[in-house]
């Protein structure tokens, strides 16, 4: 039965969300394109309200997780092989913008998500963007490195975005280019630092922060929350 409803709900939602599309570069994603949605789709009022119920701006959320979902199909699908794992960071942040088949979609999306009432929630969806990709790069980190590998690819992947969104380059050919130059910013970033942790002057400067960051754990998945089985 929950499979069911479960079932029901996405199909509903991609429905919804395919029909929104269509009026976004229009009205953004806001009432009335929530609105001509539903008329668009015919999807019972009361029904659109039980799965979208901040409308668009759920709508909004479901667009940028279903990009997640289509740069990890065509990052499990890729030949990563002969890739410095740089390269992969890379070709994983340029598939995630690729998923992304509106770009008036990800641009009105990046405005709502600016406004200050929204601005955790679009913060939020980029911290999952990155954990998914470092996930799928086979990240085994449990300490602080958890944290500042997702802090410093947000970044990374935000100021791309913004980058993109004003490229009218060949192919993107210029995002691709800053993209690159970027990485090489973090990768010689991570070096310096390093490089400080050897110099043997300052390692007594560095045992108080080395210890503090030891202390530090990635989250844990609970499963004892309401409505998990155990076992």
């Amino acid at each position: 039965m929950t499979e069911q409803v479960t079932d029901t709900h996405n199909r509903a939602l991609a429905e919804l969300l395919d029909a929104a599309l269509m009026h976004v570069a229009f009205d953004g994603w806001s009432d009335a394109t929530f609105q001509a949605a539903l008329r668009d789709c015919d999807i019972d009022g009361s029904l659109a309200k039980a799965i979208c119920p901040r409308g668009a701006l759920d709508l909004a959320i479901a667009y940028h997780k279903a990009g997640d979902q289509k740069m990890l199909a065509a990052l499990a699908e890729a030949n990563k092989d002969d890739l410095r794992f740089r390269d992969k960071v890379a070709l994983a942040v340029r598939l995630r913008l690729e998923a992304a088949d509106d770009k008036e979609a990800v641009r009105r999306g990046t405005t709502l998500f600016a406004l200050p009432h929204h601005a955790s929630e679009g913060a939020a969806l980029i911290w999952g963007t990155c954990d998914a990709i470092w996930n799928a790069l086979g990240d085994t980190s449990e300490d602080a490195n958890w944290y500042s590998k997702r802090a410093t690819l947000s970044a990374v992947y935000s100021t791309t975005v913004l980058f993109w969104l004003g490229d009218d380059s060949s192919d993107h050919h210029a995002t691709w280019e800053f993209l690159d130059r970027r990485i090489d910013n973090v990768m010689g970033f991570e070096k310096v630092k390093a490089q400080l942790q050897k110099n043997p002057l300052l390692k007594p400067l560095m045992a108080a922060p080395n210890w503090l960051a030891a202390q530090i754990r990635k989250p844990e998945t609970r499963d004892d929350l309401p409505g998990r089985t155990q076992g």
